[in-house]
């Protein structure tokens, strides 16, 4: 299990996460198809999810349910000593005080990618709350 990545390879995930296929393809290829992967997996993308607890990326998976509010999936990161994960998962879920505490420690980029992934997750919740992408019975 990586947890820790080069301050470019940051750079690159943020950027992959909000949309850069080019970057999201160069982690794929690079060393770090986990962070590329992701990418999918935030998305909501199935076979990305499955590959990521399939090849050790558990700690991944549990920032991703985080995001979307799943208390275990917080509690899981609590427990086994990731609380810059567990952070991160609160500030993608909209946690402002998360990004502050964050940021005092330490872990701009962190910060700063996990905001990204806040971005992402509010635009599919809006998508899936648009009226006008649905038929009405």
């Amino acid at each position: 299990m990586r947890l820790e990545y080069p301050a470019k390879v940051l750079l690159a995930w943020g950027e992959a996460i909000t949309g850069n296929t080019a970057l999201r393809d160069w982690l794929i290829k690079n060393g770090y198809p986990e962070l590329g992967l992701f990418t999918f997996a935030l998305r909501l993308k199935p076979d990305a999810r499955k590959w990521l607890m399939d090849n050790g990326h558990p700690h991944l998976m549990a920032l991703i349910a985080g995001i979307e509010g799943d208390r275990k999936a917080l509690d899981w990161l609590e427990r086994n000593n990731m609380p810059v994960l567990k952070e991160m998962a609160l500030i993608g879920d909209g946690d402002r005080e998360a990004f502050d505490r964050l940021m005092a420690q330490g872990h701009r980029e962190l910060a700063v990618v996990a905001s990204k992934m806040y971005q992402v997750k509010r635009a599919i919740d809006e998508d899936h709350n648009d009226p006008h992408k649905y038929a009405r019975d």
